[in-house]
């Protein structure tokens, strides 16, 4: 193998090995938007013709259970994957019950988008709702 060759798979080798990390690093700030968010009743509509949740209001006392809406309360680890001032998608596993991604778009702060798809109890999911703040609960 000549030099430069040799150069070229081990630049390449070491681009791939460090590439899951870069991946893998959550954005910074991620939870912000989550955080300004009020807890409380929130009442979901659904959007198109997506298959929303089966609840159509949720008593919302940690706003992270917006991104996990179809696992209710299991207890899943979260992973911020993009964040911006008013936008966050966040990658969420539950072990034993399926995983999801969520795109929460904030309107104003009592009305929010929310996309998620994922997999529940070994079946697919895929809704859009608006979602409301009502209240306390």
């Amino acid at each position: 193998m000549t030099r430069t060759l040799w150069i070229a798979v081990a630049s390449a080798v070491a681009g791939f090995a460090i590439l899951p990390a870069v991946f893998a690093a959550p954005a910074t700030g991620g939870g912000d938007l989550l955080q300004q968010m009020e807890k409380g009743l929130w009442q979901f509509r659904p959007i198109g013709s997506s298959s929303a949740p089966g609840a159509s209001q949720l008593c919302v006392t940690d706003p992270k259970q917006l991104a996990q809406i179809q696992h209710g309360s299991s207890a899943c680890s979260q992973l911020v994957v993009k964040s911006s001032p008013n936008s966050v998608t966040i990658s969420y596993s539950c072990r034993g019950s399926g995983q999801g991604l969520t795109t929460i778009r904030r309107e104003t702060d009592r009305l929010i988008q929310i996309q998620s798809q994922g997999i529940r109890n070994n079946a697919p999911f895929s809704f859009s709702v608006e979602a409301r703040r009502q209240g306390s609960c």
